[in-house]
């Protein structure tokens, strides 16, 4: 049965009530893997409450209006069930990849389609994870994504309802990308608390790849944490498309760690949301890592887009890049908080980390704070951030070439952002992006 949240209560009263009934019908209540991390991870929730903007990390970003709603916690673990040609509706096309379907954070057997894995390679629920191979759960599970500050990162501890879980042995090539397909289905207003945990072991190669989509007209809120591991001399490519309704909002944190000579890559792209909040973490713990950082957001209407960074450098002879780039139009609202922090010892690092935006709009507004915090002498790291409107004389070029405005200003949109679509490794999935930013720098100048 759902639970839902009382209003009357305040926020934090509202979550510690609702875990006292969860017991027994989440999956931590079912796992011994995973149920170690309960009591502690709600306790901690309750000395932090939820975060509000008098928080430094939260200054620009208010939740609470997201957090106060009346929404059903959907505690059971059963699968709500979804009309396959709504899934064929949001596919990508041509795209060759071992195929997952999670419904409310659950996966669904039926409109999965995983195919033929490599030997050992593991594409399943974290509950069945939990289950058949509880040593890899319980040896990564927690282990990167600290809750001792982050009290979003708590509750999802608390309350975890299952989600994806990809194992790749040592050694193993994954050739097709893992496609996760994320549908949330509701008829009242939804919470939904998704856990992720990504292990490449050392050697080992994938790419995973996340689309997330809203079929509902409800408001839904996804408080969602993944951790990622990869070992020495791995890669693993990860990208989320964050294409959910209008209605829909969410926080997002990622905690990866790599090992020796591994590389660590990330691509998010926002086109939709009314709050969304992505916490990104990357801890390269060796020596010769590559942490590679791309982010992407196009703001419509009242749309607030945060994207918080962290790439904290603990060995030396490693190397970051950062580029994160955002156009916002209308009353649209983002927020950049990046840091690359190099410690003690850890020389010879090269970190880039770049944030530019576009601002098309006289009531939209960006914030921006780009920082190094740096401990060693032998290093070459670089910061920035740039904020402006088009470039009134390359507009002005193009129109002498015969273009229109619209389609001169929709050209300069385009080159803008492609930088980050073009960081996209799988060509089915960076055609569909690129159709997708298109469609949303054509909507700017659509409008009567």
């Amino acid at each position: 049965m759902p639970t839902t949240l009382d209003t009357s209560a305040p926020a934090k009263d509202r979550f510690l009530s609702a875990f006292e009934m969860s017991s027994g019908q989440a999956l931590n209540g079912k796992n011994a893997s995973i149920s170690s991390h309960r009591e502690a991870a709600i306790e901690r929730f309750a000395e932090l409450g939820v975060p509000t903007n008098k928080l430094e990390a939260w200054k620009y970003t208010d939740i609470s209006k997201i957090v106060d709603r009346e929404y059903t916690l959907p505690l059971s673990m059963n699968v709500p069930d979804v009309d396959p040609s709504d899934l064929n509706d949001v596919l990508i096309d041509d795209l060759d990849a071992h195929r997952i379907v999670l419904v409310n954070g659950r996966v669904h057997e039926g409109l999965s389609d995983i195919g033929t894995l490599p030997d050992g390679v593991v594409v399943s629920s974290l509950a069945d994870a939990g289950a058949n191979h509880p040593d890899i759960v319980e040896a990564h599970y927690g282990e990167y994504a600290d809750f001792e500050d982050e009290a979003l990162t708590a509750l999802n501890t608390a309350f975890v309802q299952d989600g994806l879980f990809v194992y790749v042995p040592s050694g193993t090539i994954v050739e097709k990308p893992i496609y996760a397909v994320h549908l949330t289905v509701a008829d009242d207003d939804v919470m939904i608390q998704p856990r992720h945990l990504f292990v490449v072991e050392d050697g080992g190669i994938a790419t995973i790849i996340e689309m997330q989509h809203t079929l509902t007209d409800a408001r839904v809120f996804t408080n969602t944490v993944r951790e990622a591991y990869v070992g020495a001399r791995g890669n693993l490519d990860h990208y989320i498309g964050q294409v959910e309704s209008d209605a829909s909002s969410q926080v997002q944190t990622t905690a990866a760690y790599h090992e020796d000579n591994s590389v660590f890559s990330t691509n998010t792209i926002t086109l939709s949301g009314e709050v969304v909040r992505n916490n990104l973490t990357i801890t390269p713990d060796g020596e010769f890592c590559e942490s590679n950082l791309y982010g992407l957001y196009l703001g419509k209407d009242s749309m607030h887009v945060d994207n918080q960074t962290l790439v904290d450098h603990v060995h030396a002879d490693c190397v970051s890049n950062e580029l994160y780039k955002n156009v916002l139009n209308d009353a649209s609202k983002g927020v950049f908080n990046g840091k690359v922090f190099v410690r003690p010892d850890s020389q010879r690092i090269n970190a880039y980390q770049s944030n530019k935006s576009i601002v098309l709009s006289n009531e939209a507004n960006m914030y921006t704070k780009p920082e190094l915090e740096i401990y060693a002498d032998d290093v070459q790291c670089s910061h920035g951030a740039t904020s402006g409107q088009l470039d009134e004389e390359g507009i002005f070029y193009l129109r002498s070439r015969g273009l229109s405005e619209k389609r001169a200003r929709i050209l300069m949109l385009q080159a803008f952002a492609q930088d980050i679509v073009d960081e996209i490794r799988v060509d089915a999935l960076r055609e569909h992006m690129t159709e997708r930013v298109q469609e949303r720098f054509a909507s700017y100048f659509d409008r009567s």
